[in-house]
């Protein structure tokens, strides 16, 4: 869609007034150690840390160890479990995927993918996705679900595990982020942000080292990670790859310096399944806890475990250190958990078998009992899956009103994506492939479906209750069929997908990320056929993102195009709701279709120059998606933010109020010294196997072998390796951007309150979905970025005022210098519209208290 008149007039003023302030500057990184211990001195955590000091106080050092490292893989009935402390009756953490529904369980709900949620641009929906997450994951023992997604955050749209997040806008992330949060931990779920930070692709995901700058890294990838820590979010998710060319389970500018200090995160870090590298480079780099526990050779066959126990009893990490660990994961179990911390749910399921009996260990197939309960936690969210999936829907094209239908004399459903998935729609472990219908992605991010409604089978429905003449014409290979059922037909509906995912899964050649961003199984070719032979041709896309489609946006017989996405179960009762009017489309998409890859700029690494030592630059800075495109020029087919609906509105009424807010003082001060808490023996023998104890190999343990007490070999670097201030216990300063939840709590002061009204022009019902951008000056800056959108449910005629809080993060860049968040004295515009170039409503914003915008 071209850009509004006004919108050009604006970008030209706006480049005009600026004055270019060169290159990001790129400055050392700060060093990250010690290790931030948590204060608790945040909103919503002070109850919880005071419980989880009393309860830390009182375990020896092999009891805290075991809360701190997982069990081993498969080696208990979750797909992550730590070590209990049943001398207190405290069993160990239950960890289970995934970031819409339950990994590895039955009678669970399969939910829509987070780019769907994201297409909703609903903050209820978002919210009540969360809410629904926390009950099914609670009902069956959970204690932690791993999720939601913020990383990747969208760098490249054929980044495999895309879908599991929301988009590559940091700021609808954030606010998906922290109302998933919210809903998840309002359920007494803790919640996990993953992954954090910077794994943008699967191609090399385990060793690429990542280089990137301090202001890209904290305006694009740490925005939406603040916003979950701000929601309170009780645990976040380290990656596989390096930073600036360090692991980023160990890495300390990335775990100690930016998240538990800058962001004052209260809850605890753990790794991803088999991210951990060094026992001595985790603990002192920021790790809280070791996933799934093993990993490494003997003696320990973990990097913490025993081997975790000789550090501490060495000297080499802490006590500090290690109880910093212990009350953090402690903290977020008594924030989110009401009662006693013994009347937990218990864990009713095993990830591992479908059967009602089976090993409680199964790695080493020990202990057969009763391990899946077959508990159905579904309750009525099969309503709300089918409400996101059809609000979720973007209507990308509806020339002559083709849509909704009404009744049609014939339809014809084309495609292979339409149908129902042979075997059952679980007959493909972990989704890994591409038969029938796709409504979720495949890989750790995905749950068992407990049904899954076609497309064919929901229209097939409606056609027979509007007596409409119903073909179905499932092969996309077979063009001729097509042509024959298409050419029949007063409508001709056409399905096409293209899916992705996680690199243990590859799909014809597709090792988690895809290789282009064409439609899979001949999809534009069967679309050509469908429109070459019927002028009523209705595109239905089931994608994880976006693909090449610009020649259906142009051709004269498509008369509607619809991306579906990653839907969930209910995905054709809520495709009929749509294309039946019985729901007025909202979707708005969260990503911007390019007309090839090279559109995007940023591009994604197939081979490295060395495969040994693979690298990336993240050289395009804060310039992804939309604002790259905006900045080189580069017209999409349909940019973030765009969708049609079935009825028009009207903008009017542009109102700017500013606040009185007083500038932002930056935090300053010492924090406490880091404390310890209980008395434990720290003698080796008090801390060995007890005896007689039985091992069950390959469990991971506290314990140690023997009383030699020192650290493993082969555990990693020896403790020379790191400064001294690694183990610096003493009062610490508080950084100029740190102080509160999400940084600074001044950047969250409201500057602006911005209104306009929004009225229904058209004949139905709708919701409009307006979006403010902020443009803040300078050539290093996008020309506008996306700091505020909401859903007005309108009815004909109606008129409603919609309301927008600018704070003064939305309005500030990142400062590599002064390591801080600044308002510059560019001069700074507000766009209101319906997508990010359809903009209805400007202004220039007025200046804080105290400033003037220079050449204003």
């Amino acid at each position: 869609m071209a850009p509004s008149p006004a919108r050009l007039l604006l970008l030209v003023a706006a480049l005009a007034a600026a004055t270019a302030t060169g290159s990001v500057v790129n400055t050392p990184f700060p060093a990250g150690y010690p290790s931030p211990w948590g204060s608790g001195a945040s909103e919503g955590w002070e109850d919880a840390y005071a419980q989880a000091r009393e309860f830390v106080g009182k375990l020896t050092l092999v009891e805290k160890v075991n809360l701190t490292t997982g069990t081993g893989w498969e080696a208990d009935v979750c797909v992550g479990m730590t070590g209990s402390v049943p001398r207190l009756g405290f069993r160990g953490f239950c960890l289970q995927d995934g970031p819409l529904g339950i990994r590895y369980t039955d009678h669970n709900s399969a939910f829509p993918a987070g780019v769907n949620v994201a297409a909703t641009f609903s903050r209820d929906l978002m919210r009540r996705r969360g809410q629904a997450m926390g009950e099914e994951f609670r009902g069956k023992g959970i204690d932690v679900q791993l999720g939601p997604v913020a990383g990747p955050l969208g760098r490249v749209p054929q980044g495999g595990r895309n879908w599991e997040g929301f988009s590559p806008d940091p700021y609808l992330t954030g606010v998906a982020m922290a109302e998933t949060i919210q809903g998840i931990q309002s359920r007494g779920v803790i919640a996990c942000a993953k992954h954090y930070i910077l794994n943008e692709q699967e191609h090399y995901r385990g060793n690429v080292n990542v280089k990137i700058d301090d202001r890209t890294m904290h305006e694009l990838y740490l925005w939406p990670f603040a916003d979950a820590v701000r929601a309170g979010v009780g645990s976040v998710m380290c990656s596989y790859n390096k930073v600036n060319g360090e692991f980023a389970c160990e890495n300390e500018w990335s775990n100690n310096y930016l998240l538990k200090n800058e962001l004052n995160f209260q809850g605890f870090v753990m790794s991803d399944w088999g991210a951990q590298k060094t026992t001595l480079g985790s603990a002192l780099g920021g790790l809280d806890m070791a996933m799934p526990g093993d990993g490494t050779g003997p003696p320990y066959f973990s990097f913490w475990g025993g081997a975790l126990t000789e550090a501490v009893l060495a000297g080499k990490v802490p006590e500090w250190r290690l109880d910093d660990m212990v009350v953090r994961i402690m903290a977020a179990h008594f924030k989110v958990h009401t009662g006693n911390y013994t009347s937990r749910p218990d864990i009713n399921f095993s990830a591992w078998t479908k059967q009602a009996t089976g090993p409680l260990h199964p790695s080493s197939n020990h202990t057969f009992t009763v391990v899946n309960e077959f508990v159905d936690v579904q309750a009525d969210h099969a309503n709300l899956i089918r409400e996101i999936g059809a609000k979720s829907i973007v209507l990308l094209k509806n020339e002559n009103k083709a849509l909704p239908l009404n009744k049609p004399k014939s339809i014809a459903v084309i495609g292979d994506d339409a149908q129902d998935i042979p075997g059952g729609p679980n007959a493909c472990p972990e989704r890994g492939c591409v038969n029938g219908t796709l409504a979720m992605g495949y890989g750790s991010g995905t749950a068992e479906f407990p049904y899954l409604i076609s497309p064919a089978t929901a229209l097939r429905l409606q056609a027979s209750s509007d007596r409409t003449a119903f073909t179905n014409t499932p092969s996309n290979w077979d063009l001729d069929a097509a042509r024959a059922a298409a050419s029949k037909a007063s409508v001709a509906i056409v399905f096409a997908m293209a899916t992705s995912g996680e690199n243990f899964v590859v799909i014809d050649g597709n090792a988690g990320d895809r290789n282009n961003l064409t439609l899979w199984n001949g999809g534009d070719d069967l679309i050509k056929a469908v429109a070459s032979v019927n002028p009523n041709t209705i595109v239905v896309l089931h994608t994880v993102g976006p693909v090449i489609i610009d020649y259906a946006q142009e051709h004269p017989n498509i008369t509607a195009i619809i991306w579906a996405g990653l839907p969930g179960q209910e995905s054709g009762n809520a495709l009929v709701d749509v294309l039946y009017g019985k729901i007025n489309p909202q979707g708005r998409s969260p990503f911007t279709w390019g007309k090839s890859v090279a559109d995007y700029g940023a591009q994604l690494m197939f081979k490295a120059p060395n495969p040994a030592v693979p690298e990336q630059t993240f050289d395009e800075g804060v310039f992804i998606d939309y604002r790259y495109f905006d900045k080189a020029a580069v017209e999409p087919t349909y940019w973030f933010g765009f969708g049609l609906s079935y009825t028009t509105f009207e903008y009017a009424g542009l109102k700017i109020a500013v606040s009185n807010a007083s500038s932002s003082s930056s935090a300053s001060g010492l924090t406490a010294p880091a404390p310890t808490y209980g008395t434990v023996n720290t003698s080796a023998a008090a801390n060995l196997f007890p005896a007689g104890f039985q091992k069950i190999f390959p469990y991971v343990y506290p314990w140690l072998n023997d009383s030699s007490a020192n650290v493993a070999t082969g555990t990693g670097p020896n403790i020379s390796s790191f400064p001294a201030a690694a183990r610096n216990g003493s009062a610490q300063p508080v950084l100029p951007a740190g102080g509160g939840a999400g940084g600074n709590p001044g950047l969250y002061d409201v500057l602006y309150t911005i209104s306009a009204t929004i009225k229904n022009t058209g004949e139905v019902a709708g919701t409009e979905i307006p979006q403010l951008y902020v443009q803040l000056g300078g050539e290093e800056n996008p020309f506008g970025v996306l700091r505020g959108f909401d859903e007005i449910a309108l009815a004909p005629g109606e008129a409603k005022t919609v309301t927008f809080e600018l704070t003064r993060r939305d309005v500030s860049n990142w400062n590599s210098t002064s390591g801080n968040w600044e308002i510059s004295t560019r001069e700074k515009f507000v766009f209101i519209g319906s997508s990010a170039t359809m903009i209805r409503l400007n202004s220039t914003l007025p200046a804080p208290a105290g400033m003037t915008w220079a050449g204003a």
